[in-house]
């Protein structure tokens, strides 16, 4: 498929890859880069294949029952479990504000050191702000496919510079490898592939895009492979950049400026600022990203409470509603707070923690409302979509464990 057919035919997938592949995505893949080279590729592969499984859940159960997710947990599911997502959600929007804008200014800060950190961290968020809120969807589409074609240029052009032999990439991909020591690393990169709740963002970027009914399943599947391939590739890349520029062994946000700076003696200067360029395209659209997602999911929350009416049955959009106009601003300036208290690390481990508690949550729920035939009827979930989400459960509930004995008790 040519570049200009996947430009045509993607939209909300390519908004969800982007949104995705933030600044917490690089330092994971990085890490794994830096410590054990191109021996832990596979693990990007089954983070990719796994949040692909989670997200056409999602889009699945959208186009046949014609609610999305959201709504679906709240008409078909205990209570008690709504108002703990939302609990959740509320606390989680702050940490991963707080993230996001903390990635863009360390990065903007390298490139440009005008400013402070935290200066540019919140030049950044309002950025967001000013493009969310003035732009619609269709604009946002396009945004997205500008910072992703950036992204990959930069980092697929420092990844092809520095990449060893192919049969080195091809034993990283078909032979998976679990050297002493890497199965944090493994986890990190399995789990920071392509998001966390910003994957239920995906159910209303559909609804956007005017894909409804079970006529777009091939499409919004399509759709989610592009994406999902495109997130694996840019892992793939980030990898090879990490282990091609003989990275130090460190950790957090530090190691890409510590791999920008590595890659001077292999591609000279440009190639430290076609990297941080890279970085900063990523950093910056995933804060574009959550900032237009995010505040659908609690718009969608309050007024199907309110009004006990599905998002669906509007054919408005939400986006400029008092409830998501609000809830985008709380998802900008508050989480500032949190960059003004000075506790960087803080921020970083309670993101880590609270993004690792919502994928378990996620693979147990489509594993038992997608399996359910009075929902969906024939789309209930095949043999081999139960494996996968089963795996899911695991995975991610071990990635829980291990994320929580990490940074409490390590």
């Amino acid at each position: 498929m040519k570049i200009k057919e996947i430009y045509q035919k993607t939209g909300p997938g390519l908004i969800v890859a982007a949104t995705g592949l933030g600044g917490g995505d690089i330092v994971a893949a990085s890490a794994a880069g830096a410590n054990y080279g191109t021996t832990l590729l596979w693990a990007v592969v089954i983070g990719s294949l796994l949040k692909f499984c989670l997200n056409e859940g999602i889009g699945r159960w959208q186009l046949v029952t014609g609610r999305t997710l959201l709504e679906g947990w709240l008409d078909d599911l205990p209570k008690m479990l709504t108002w703990y997502f939302t609990a959740y959600l509320l606390f989680w929007t702050v940490m991963v504000g707080a993230a996001l804008m903390s990635a863009a200014g360390i990065v903007a800060n390298t490139i440009f050191p005008v400013f402070s950190v935290e200066v540019w961290s919140m030049i950044h968020g309002v950025l967001a702000l000013i493009l969310v809120w003035n732009g619609g969807y269709f604009f946002l589409e396009h945004v997205m496919k500008i910072f992703i074609g950036l992204m990959f240029v930069c980092i697929l052009f420092c990844a092809v510079m520095v990449m060893p032999p192919l049969s080195e990439i091809l034993a990283g991909i078909f032979i998976p490898k679990l050297p002493s020591g890497s199965l944090v690393f493994v986890f990190g990169v399995i789990g920071g592939v392509g998001g966390s709740v910003t994957v239920m963002s995906y159910s209303y970027w559909m609804q956007e895009a005017g894909w409804k009914g079970k006529e777009k399943m091939g499409t919004m599947r399509v759709d989610l492979a592009i994406a999902y391939g495109l997130t694996g590739l840019f892992g793939f890349a980030i990898i090879l950049v990490a282990s091609g520029a003989n990275a130090e062994a460190t950790t957090g946000t530090s190691i890409a400026l510590t791999i920008a700076e590595q890659l001077i003696p292999v591609l000279g200067e440009p190639g430290k600022w076609i990297f941080l360029v890279g970085f900063w395209g990523a950093a910056f659209s995933s804060i574009i990203g959550v900032w237009h997602g995010v505040p659908y999911l609690f718009a969608n929350f309050f007024y199907h409470v309110k009004d006990k009416k599905n998002l669906l049955e509007s054919p408005e959009s939400i986006s400029k509603t008092k409830a998501y106009r609000g809830y985008l601003l709380y998802l900008c300036f508050f989480p500032m707070l949190v960059l003004l208290i000075g506790r960087p690390f803080w921020v970083i481990i309670m993101y880590s923690v609270t993004g690792a508690f919502f994928m378990p949550l996620l693979a147990a729920l489509l594993l038992y409302m997608n399996s359910a035939r009075r929902w969906l009827g024939e789309y209930v979930n095949s043999w081999y979509t139960k494996a996968l989400l089963i795996i899911c459960l695991l995975l991610f509930s071990f990635l829980l464990v291990v994320e929580i004995k990490q940074q409490f008790f390590s």
